[in-house]
């Protein structure tokens, strides 16, 4: 009864409401979605925290690759990855595919740069390439077939250097009777431009060195002989900073043996024809070693060839190693544009002049640039009317050997 009366004087819901209360859940249905969240979130950490994939759940594929058997295999193999091309200078330096490259050549005095494709070097054991074509007004009894074309050779007594060499008889008994002066100008046949002007612009008296590259260096020699002037071949040797600072394909190195060296010397002899002598192209480290230079300087005076030094090594051993082989030579005096400008340049003849008066001879080594032929240009004109001879490089030679 007690109870019937509370439920007859409790107010109208009140019981109602008690026993909703008495059943309701601890938390409501958003929280419970938001709980089960965070467990599922707890259980990925953890999957991924203790998981041994090293990808951390990161998405993946698995592909198969087919192992090359060894008789299919190219000629690159495993142990020979595909280069890897790191910068654009890299890029310039990689072979395309009709094997040429680019290379940049740094000019030792005066820092210009160069780019030029040329035929990519070959191993010592490489098919030999193409040879370049016989170049016209060559003798041909002073050439000798090579695996890479034609190179010099001493025919009947006759010699390369007394057969290409230039001016005459005449011209050369005059210069023994009063103070010569050689200059040579280097560097040439990389930039047709700058090698026509030194063709064109300066007097045939001045002899003309080329390097081998460029993409048609014969053509410009051709064209050098045809003006009358004498011609060397530059021969790229190893500087103190290779391959930092890199003369070219085939540069003769310290590190390679005799053999290796004379069949690199063999690939710029052939490049063209003509020449009358070769000269050092770089090489600080190169021609300072004996051990080195004794088989290219032979070489060179057995194909009856004159040498250069540029005189860019003070402790080069050109002089005696071609004094040993009683081979025409000569070393540069002075490089005249070591600072290009018009008063350095100036300078540096009035020097050589004072140096032809007091010696008999004296020899100056420049670069192509367009300062250097203009200022050279200008001063041979008037230079006989001082009483002083420009003679080509030969001509400085033999006058100093009799000497």
């Amino acid at each position: 009864m007690a109870e019937t009366a509370d439920d007859l004087s409790t107010p109208l819901g009140q019981e109602t409401a008690r026993k909703t209360r008495r059943f309701r859940l601890p938390f409501t249905a958003a929280q419970a979605v938001a709980v089960l969240m965070g467990l599922l979130l707890l259980a990925f950490l953890g999957f991924a925290v203790f998981n041994d994939g090293p990808l951390g759940g990161e998405p993946s594929a698995r592909v198969a690759i087919r192992t090359t058997p060894p008789s299919e295999k190219t000629a690159m193999s495993p142990a020979d990855p595909a280069p890897v091309i790191k910068s654009a200078a890299d890029v310039a330096k990689q072979a395309d595919p009709a094997g040429k490259k680019t290379i940049t050549i740094i000019d030792g005095s005066s820092g210009a740069r160069h780019d030029v494709v040329v035929s990519g070097e070959s191993s010592d054991k490489a098919e030999p390439e193409a040879a370049p074509a016989l170049m016209a007004g060559i003798d041909q009894r002073l050439l000798e077939k090579s695996r890479y074309g034609m190179i010099p050779v001493v025919a009947d007594g006759l010699k390369p250097f007394t057969a290409y060499a230039g001016g005459t008889d005449a011209d050369r008994a005059r210069a023994a009777k009063m103070p010569s002066i050689a200059i040579v100008i280097g560097g040439l046949g990389v930039g047709a431009a700058k090698t026509s002007d030194a063709i064109m612009k300066l007097p045939a008296a001045v002899t003309l060195a080329f390097t081998p590259y460029g993409s048609d260096p014969g053509k410009l020699v051709e064209r050098a002989r045809a003006q009358r002037h004498e011609v060397l071949l530059q021969i790229p040797m190893e500087p103190f900073d290779y391959p930092d600072n890199d003369p070219g394909p085939q540069t003769l190195l310290t590190s390679l043996n005799a053999e290796q060296n004379l069949d690199r010397l063999y690939w710029h002899l052939s490049r063209f024809q003509g020449y009358a002598g070769i000269a050092n192209f770089m090489g600080a480290r190169f021609v300072v070693t004996d051990a080195v230079m004794q088989p290219i300087v032979r070489e060179a005076a057995k194909r009856g060839l004159g040498y250069l030094d540029d005189g860019s090594a003070p402790r080069s051993v050109a002089s005696s190693v071609a004094e040993s082989q009683a081979m025409p030579f000569a070393k540069a005096d002075s490089s005249i544009d070591v600072v290009p400008t018009s008063v350095e340049i100036d300078r540096a003849l009035a020097k050589l002049e004072s140096l032809a008066k007091e010696r008999g001879t004296a020899v100056g080594i420049a670069s192509a640039l367009p300062i250097s032929i203009e200022r050279i240009a200008a001063w041979t004109r008037s230079l006989e009317s001082r009483g002083i001879m420009l003679v080509p490089l030969t001509t400085a030679m033999l006058k100093s050997k009799s000497n």
